[in-house]
């Protein structure tokens, strides 16, 4: 494939993802990080508040590249986020200015509402329905008495019927 499709390749990866969810959540905690080892003049107030940014700040750029790596776990890293992100409000310097509470809590929102999109293959020339969820088919055939399942599958007629 080349140099020619890796902006296809990117895309589908990125697609197949809650990209952009992650992108924010990882942004969010990078800022909320950053800010204890800010200069002391733009710092509020150094002291205890440090310990608490940094940790919060890994486990939300923790989360936003889990989103990425293992989308199957999106809710968990979601609702992680979110949360790491309001306690980051009261514990670390007003969650980072505000910018990194709002950035984490827009980053587990998208997170925990994306979901992976099927396409719906068309119906085949001999009657039968076909839907890819990304890697296999599945087909389903109507027996005798008109209900649908499986193909070859005993008992078929005990199936629910398709829409």
């Amino acid at each position: 494939m080349g140099a020619a499709g890796a902006p296809n390749r990117w895309r589908r990866w990125r697609r197949s993802r809650p990209f952009w969810g992650g992108l924010a959540a990882v942004l969010a905690g990078a800022e909320i990080c950053a800010l204890p080892l800010a200069p002391l003049k733009v710092m509020l107030q150094q002291g205890i508040a440090g310990v608490p940014s940094v940790l919060m700040g890994l486990v939300m750029i923790l989360m936003g590249l889990s989103a990425w790596f293992t989308p199957q776990h999106r809710t968990l890293a979601g609702v992680l986020t979110v949360l790491g992100a309001m306690a980051a409000l009261v514990m670390s310097n007003l969650g980072g200015f505000l910018i990194g509470t709002l950035l984490g809590i827009l980053g587990g929102a998208m997170i925990f509402a994306w979901r992976p999109v099927t396409r719906e293959v068309p119906p085949e020339a001999d009657g039968t329905r076909a839907e890819a969820s990304g890697v296999a088919e599945v087909a389903e055939v109507s027996d005798a008495s008109g209900a649908s399942g499986p193909p070859g599958a005993p008992g078929a007629a005990a199936a629910s019927r398709l829409p």
